[in-house]
């Protein structure tokens, strides 16, 4: 393949790169997509794609663009990571076809007058897990300085197919069975979407976002010494209400939730509503977005290697 321009990455469709992504559309309308934001949580589609003009526009957060714009915002990478990304490995997630006619992967149904809303149609289908043994995958958990050792304790390696293509990616297994799957270039869940809950039996419980924040909040305290915890991971924030009964059942929560609009907001909604129960806890990473990420600072390297411990 060419070396990728940005020019020609802007010319990629938007549509057909979010269903390589595992996001298809909640309703169309013409040349409208409509999808649940892949930059946040959220339960009702305002993250709109015009195919004519390729370009995409998230209402819930007023910011928008083209193809470049959405992927520095996706990966949280620069310009230059992205087109690689876009023109070596990404090749195993989507199929580079500049601007390719309009076509829709899975059943339309017709709903409304002008609204179509796309069906599932096993889009994910999990084939087989096996333990964390793939060097790409490996590599991307180094880079997320996510110890082996951990990643294996909570996740697997998980093939499955996408669309029928077949793809490999890191697995966390939810309370009903279904997958959150990321590597590299990838970031989806296979159907049933659930919370993935820990109990030990302790009085206390440590809340997560996502299952990366769970596994870096392990590689922090793997030394640590205190009293026992259970583990809620959300994996949507969709599921913090609906997880209210869970949490109420611990003398003690903490919360590390992401630092954006949608975390905050519900941080802060669980302090006013039990101040005695709940604990802010993202004070810790709060020059980042969330705790993955203030992992991932040398700055934080350096005070593992400083003390010698988790820290």
């Amino acid at each position: 393949m060419e070396k990728l321009t940005c020019a020609l990455a802007k010319q990629i469709d938007m549509v057909d790169f979010l269903a390589s992504l595992g996001y298809e559309p909640s309703k169309i309308r013409n040349n409208d997509y409509w999808y649940k934001s892949p930059l946040r949580n959220e339960q009702t589609a305002s993250f709109k794609v015009n195919r004519k003009g390729n370009v995409w526009f998230d209402h819930g957060i007023g910011k928008g663009g083209d193809l470049i714009d959405f992927g520095i915002s996706y990966f949280r990478c620069t310009i230059p990571e992205l087109l690689q990304k876009l023109s070596s490995g990404g090749a195993e997630t989507f199929l580079f076809q500049p601007q390719a006619p309009p076509k829709l992967l899975g059943i339309v149904k017709e709903i409304s007058a002008g609204e179509k809303k796309m069906e599932n149609g096993n889009k994910i289908v999990v084939t087989d897990s096996r333990i964390i043994s793939d060097s790409r995958l490996i590599a991307y958990l180094e880079k997320r300085n996510i110890p082996l050792a951990i990643a294996r304790q909570y996740c697997r390696e998980v093939a499955f197919l996408l669309y029928g293509k077949k793809q490999t990616a890191i697995g966390f297994k939810n309370d009903e069975g279904g997958y959150e799957l990321r590597n590299e270039f990838f970031k989806g869940s296979s159907s049933p979407k659930a919370i993935s809950f820990f109990d030990s039996g302790a009085k206390s419980l440590d809340v997560f976002e996502g299952f990366f924040d769970l596994m870096s909040f392990k590689a922090i305290t793997q030394k640590a010494t205190g009293p026992p915890a259970n583990f809620l991971v959300l994996n949507s924030l969709a599921f913090f209400q609906k997880s209210w009964e869970l949490m109420e059942q611990h003398k003690h929560v903490s919360l590390y939730l992401d630092r954006d609009d949608a975390g905050m907001k519900l941080t802060k909604e669980a302090l006013e509503r039990s101040p005695e129960r709940f604990t802010d806890q993202s004070n810790l990473y709060r020059n980042q977005k969330d705790l993955n990420d203030w992992l991932k600072q040398p700055e934080t390297l350096k005070a593992f290697k400083k003390h010698g411990r988790s820290i």
